[in-house]
């Protein structure tokens, strides 16, 4: 089985990338998604954050602070270092256990935006940039996610540029309009089936 990662900046479409792979019946695995879960359910990792940040990093009842934890370290790019650094081994051995249920496949796909910045992409066999046009982004984001554009500078701030994650990417998937996902998935889909 192949583990592929796909990786992409904020509001590039990697969620849309994944949901064609989906549709083609490949399982993914969507990083960003199992961390969030992972923050509530892992008793070791919530013991983590506590120690990094606080008893104020959960609510009364159990449930992730995450308007605390944004405020803190998206201020805070050594503090935003220190929660990746805590969080990340956990999602690296979830998709490991993953990985297991789905050995069957013949191959898996990783979704997370931080892929490279976090060194999953080591995982994989291959990886996959997703990149689109700024002004498409923004866009795709506003729609998506409502915020203001001092938020998303942040966000995008605490992301590599695109062309630093070119050197990493076996393929890279353009949105940008003038190129179908269809065929580009579909393309990629057949070259990894025949590996």
């Amino acid at each position: 089985m192949l583990k592929v990662g796909i990786t992409g900046g904020i509001g590039t479409g990697k969620s849309i990338v994944c949901n064609l792979f989906a549709v083609l019946g490949i399982p993914v695995y969507n990083a960003d998604i199992r961390a969030k879960a992972l923050v509530v359910a892992n008793q070791t990792l919530k013991n983590e954050i506590i120690a990094a940040f606080g008893a104020a990093a959960y609510l009364a009842n159990g449930s992730y602070n995450r308007a605390h934890i944004s405020a803190i370290v998206f201020n805070d790019p050594p503090a935003l270092a220190m929660l990746n650094k805590i969080i990340h081994p956990f999602v690296f051995q979830d998709f490991d256990d993953w990985c297991k249920i789905h050995q069957q496949a013949a191959y898996v796909v990783k979704e997370a935006a931080l892929m490279i910045e976090s060194g999953s992409h080591l995982q994989n066999d291959y990886n996959i940039l997703v990149a689109a046009p700024l002004a498409q982004r923004l866009i795709n984001i506003a729609k998506r996610d409502g915020l203001l554009p001092a938020q998303i500078d942040k966000i995008m701030a605490n992301q590599l540029p695109e062309s630093e994650k070119v050197p990493f990417a076996d393929f890279i998937i353009h949105n940008d309009e003038s190129h179908s996902l269809i065929e580009q998935v579909l393309a990629i889909h057949h070259q990894l089936l025949n590996q």
